[in-house]
């Protein structure tokens, strides 16, 4: 009989968890998109809307969390860090919480405005979406082994490498987030596709 726990196996086995979370995130992701598992309530536009300005203050503090996590790590005060860090995780899974039923039971909204600003949203929106399904299993991975794992500990994992990487590209991301809501919902018009 094994007397290993889950968080053992999870910090012997950090990409391993990593693959599982990264999985089970995408799936649901995939389906609020698709509506295949229709688990979600319908919601008006209005819903939609109060639901976009919530996502928004939420990635906002997020993406500074991140950033005074990545300033205060560079200062070397690791408790402030790894709170930061932690904080910024949290608020991601409040986003998910928000941004499954918006999508499954809501709808989308469409950006309408001048071309060339229309072009330039819509660059700014797939560098966004890139970003977000990419950071993913970075971001778990560098949270999987910060979780597991000593600061002493940490020096002897690819954490910093990784957790520079992963930072980087959620700040980015979720940046271009606020900015493409910000076009979407304050600067110029949107039409609604319900869900």
């Amino acid at each position: 009989m094994s007397t290993v726990n889950p968080r053992q196996r999870v910090r012997e086995r950090p990409l391993a968890a990593t693959a599982v979370l990264s999985a089970v995130g995408y799936a649901l992701v995939v389906a609020a998109f698709s509506g295949v598992v229709p688990i979600f309530p319908d919601i008006g536009r209005e819903t939609v809307d109060l639901f976009s300005h919530a996502i928004a203050a939420v990635n906002t503090l997020a993406t500074v969390s991140l950033a005074l996590g990545w300033y205060w790590i560079r200062k070397g005060e690791v408790r402030k860090h790894r709170a930061a860090m932690l904080t910024a995780f949290a608020l991601i899974l409040v986003f998910l919480l928000m941004y499954l039923p918006k999508v499954g039971g809501g709808g989308e909204k469409h950006f309408v405005g001048p071309e060339l600003v229309r072009i330039g949203y819509l660059i700014m929106l797939a560098i966004h979406i890139v970003l977000s399904v990419v950071a993913v299993p970075v971001v778990l991975y560098a949270v999987v082994l910060g979780l597991t794992h000593t600061p002493a500990e940490l020096r002897n994992t690819a954490h910093a490498r990784v957790g520079r990487i992963a930072a980087g590209s959620w700040i980015l991301s979720l940046t271009l987030g606020v900015v493409t809501y910000v076009m979407l919902n304050h600067l110029y018009d949107s039409t609604f596709v319900p869900a």
